[in-house]
């Protein structure tokens, strides 16, 4: 409330007729600091500041962090007598990853096999269309890892700085391993499955980890980031750009290789763990044309084990996960058996 007090005020005194500054000076731009020596100091914003953009910035943060509060406290409502939903902050290359844990209510003495699940999106978190197949696989046995990547919103600052194919991708691999030590988790039994651009990091994940993860689900993935430079319009194209520090603010013309590098299509050869594609006909954002059946061509001309669905114009096209429709209740389906099929019954 304070905060929307403030920049009500501030912006108030950005039309009125110029004044002597306040003397609260402008926002300070987040940072980590790159020099190892001890004393370096990160760089946090000034949340005192008198400048109007930056404090809606600060604004849309808060919003972004009750929103994730809201959300975590429905989950509990809608399914605490089945599930238990903690929150651990795991390890990833120094800095800690909110990851959610997803865990059946029933006690069991065996270790249970778990799953790494990845959201999509530029900023995107765990949302409630997401619940259905934390639930599915939970009761079928397994405890689900949500990892908050970097560039997931909610979280402040730090976790939302996106970089495509690089720190998303280091920190899922962060919760696999985190998950392989718990007491409670096989951890020779881990997969993975992720939707959009978490089918990109999927991907990415059991390219670069090729030993890590037992089986995988690719729902609707992103394999090629060069081709998906190529149809979207130039703000996107220039948004990616700019606040992707691999891209270092070049566009593909100008710096391919860093592109080509979070590109999944180009590293099949490294993939052990089987894998399950799922996707639609009439997905109008990443279309299965030119990313799900190139990477099922890869698949198969490298012999690597896989099964893949592509439904016919599923409804909600590239979101058709969030559908309560047969579509959806399919793909839920063939998710658990292939889990169960690879890392055995999780009961």
């Amino acid at each position: 409330m304070l905060l929307v007090t403030a920049l009500i005020a501030s912006l108030a005194a950005s039309t009125a007729p110029e004044t002597p500054a306040a003397g609260k000076g402008a926002a300070n731009n987040f940072a980590r600091s790159a020099d190892a020596r001890e004393g370096a100091l990160d760089s946090f914003t000034n949340t005192g500041t008198d400048d109007p953009a930056a404090l809606l910035k600060h604004l849309q943060q808060e919003i972004y962090v009750n929103q994730q509060l809201a959300i975590l406290t429905q989950f509990r409502l809608d399914y605490s007598d089945r599930i238990r939903l903690s929150t651990e902050y795991v390890n990833s290359d120094g800095e800690l990853i909110p990851t959610h844990v997803f865990m059946p209510v029933k006690a069991s003495n065996a270790r249970r096999p778990a799953v790494v699940m990845v959201h999509g999106g530029f900023h995107e978190r765990l949302e409630p269309s997401w619940f259905p197949l934390i639930e599915a696989v939970v009761e079928a046995g397994y405890v689900v890892l949500f990892p908050e990547y970097r560039g997931s919103r909610g979280y402040g600052d730090a976790i939302y700085q996106n970089d495509y194919g690089n720190t998303d991708v280091a920190d899922v691999l962060a919760a696999a391993r985190y998950a392989a030590t718990r007491p409670d988790i096989d951890g020779g039994r881990i997969g993975i499955l992720g939707q959009s651009r978490g089918g990109m990091v999927t991907l990415l994940a059991i390219e670069r980890a090729p030993k890590q993860f037992k089986a995988a689900v690719d729902i609707v993935g992103l394999t090629d980031f060069v081709a998906y430079m190529s149809y979207k319009p130039d703000y996107r194209r220039k948004e990616i750009a700019e606040t992707n520090p691999s891209f270092k603010g070049k566009l593909p013309h100008e710096n391919l290789p860093a592109y080509i590098n979070v590109s999944p299509i180009n590293f099949v050869d490294k993939i052990e763990a089987p894998v399950l594609v799922l996707a639609t006909s009439g997905d109008k954002i990443v279309p299965h044309t030119i990313h799900t059946s190139r990477l099922v061509d890869a698949l198969k001309a490298n012999g690597k084990v896989h099964e893949v669905k592509i439904y016919d114009e599923a409804p909600g096209g590239h979101v058709f996960m969030k559908g309560a429709t047969p579509e959806r209740d399919d793909a839920l389906k063939r998710i658990v058996a292939w889990f169960n099929r690879w890392m055995g019954p999780a009961r």
